[in-house]
């Protein structure tokens, strides 16, 4: 449920134009070696370690964020399917995230180091007490923002790859709707061929906008795309004052 790194580089140059080679080497497969020449090679790998952060999926949120305006000062946001960081990095930098006064939380059955003004989970956000821990992390607050970069460990069978990760943005989306302020925005990877028709469905039925959006960062050979929800119109006790602005 790690945020993905499956992602199309741009801006050659950040290595100065030169490849590296891996060598095969014992016990290393054809594939380690592609994957590992790479990642040794990918601009946005490069810029990541440069600029600190955990990722190169990292890009991807500043990316969507620039084009949605989803993050604010004092916005609360909730991560799900976090390690190894790299989304809930940039959400603290973008919310003005601090130790004293933590506004975002993230979950991940992975270890991931800690981030200053995060609250990080080490659990399966599938467990039957995860939505409940990540609302007491908030004070009970409503966030104001819930992102998902959860997929599916991989089979290489599309349909099952595709089902499975439509499963945790379905899952991910009814948590958002369940807990997100009126207004609030929910942000999720889904996989090539867009959003299945009955999350589609609910997505407009609860917010205002919906959109579908690959990141310029995302690797032209990935099938991974997000899907954007803006404006959600709330739940039946508190629709009246959607929209509205908490900062």
């Amino acid at each position: 449920m790690a945020d993905s790194d499956k992602s199309k580089g741009k801006g050659r140059g950040e290595n100065d134009g030169l490849k590296v080679k891996v060598k095969t080497a014992r016990g290393r497969t054809a594939s380690s070696v592609r994957w590992l020449q790479r990642q040794l090679n990918d601009p946005y790998v490069i810029k990541a370690r440069k600029e600190g952060w955990r990722s190169r999926a990292a890009f991807k949120l500043i990316e969507i964020d620039e084009k949605y305006h989803l993050l604010k000062p004092g916005y609360r946001v909730v991560d799900l399917g976090a390690a190894p960081g790299g989304w809930c990095q940039v959400a603290a930098k973008k919310v003005n995230s601090s130790p004293n006064n933590p506004l975002v939380v993230g979950i991940d059955y992975l270890e991931m180091g800690s981030i200053p003004g995060v609250t990080l989970f080490q659990k399966d956000f599938l467990d039957d007490d995860a939505p409940d821990l990540l609302m007491q992390a908030l004070g009970g607050h409503a966030p104001d923002l819930v992102v998902s970069d959860m997929a599916a460990p991989t089979t290489g069978h599309h349909k099952t790859d595709h089902l499975r990760t439509t499963y945790l943005c379905e899952v991910a989306a009814a948590f958002a709707v369940d807990v997100l302020r009126p207004g609030g925005a929910f942000v999720a990877k889904v996989f090539r061929g867009g959003t299945e028709n009955e999350l589609l469905a609910t997505l407009k039925q609860n917010f205002t906008q919906v959109f579908h959006f690959k990141p310029p960062s995302s690797r032209q050979e990935s099938v991974e795309m997000y899907v954007v929800a803006k404006g959600f119109k709330g739940r039946s006790a508190d629709a009246e004052g959607a929209g509205d602005d908490p900062s």
